[in-house]
């Protein structure tokens, strides 16, 4: 059985599609930088596609009694349309990994990543507070570091 026309057009759109939209699309290449730390880009895609056709008989081969073994004419189309936005770097040091939202919805993200810092310093300023008034000596504070 031979292959139909509109199966063409779609398998052509479809390679192209596979030929833009790859795990490199996705997880973009890394970057190192003169410090050593490498940052790897992090993407949605996301990708749409339509395609249709339609056959149309010719009057003449209806008047002659048949196709006369030729095939009936074919019109259709095919589309794509693909979208890649931003959505974080992923940054790898030496002694850390960040994931570094490329929005500013990730707000609860760092809020969240920043808490130990915070809870240090606030742990820091209550030491010097205690020791400052001669009330606690240092070791007895519970909170260790």
């Amino acid at each position: 059985m031979s292959e139909h026309p509109i199966e063409a057009l779609m398998k052509t759109t479809m390679e192209n599609i596979k030929q833009m939209v790859d795990v490199n699309t996705i997880v973009g290449d890394a970057v190192e930088t003169v410090e050593g730390t490498v940052i790897i880009p992090i993407s949605r895609v996301a990708f749409g596609f339509a395609s249709g056709g339609g056959e149309y008989q010719v009057q003449e081969a209806n008047e002659k009694g048949g196709q006369g073994g030729s095939k009936m004419p074919f019109a259709g189309g095919a589309g794509a349309g693909v979208s890649v936005q931003p959505v974080a770097f992923m940054v790898v040091g030496r002694e850390h990994i960040k994931l570094l939202p490329a929005n500013s919805s990730g707000m609860i993200e760092r809020i969240i990543e920043m808490t130990p810092q915070v809870i240090d310093e606030i742990h820091g300023v209550v030491k010097k507070m205690r020791i400052g008034s001669g009330r606690v000596e240092e070791a007895e504070i519970g909170i260790e570091q």
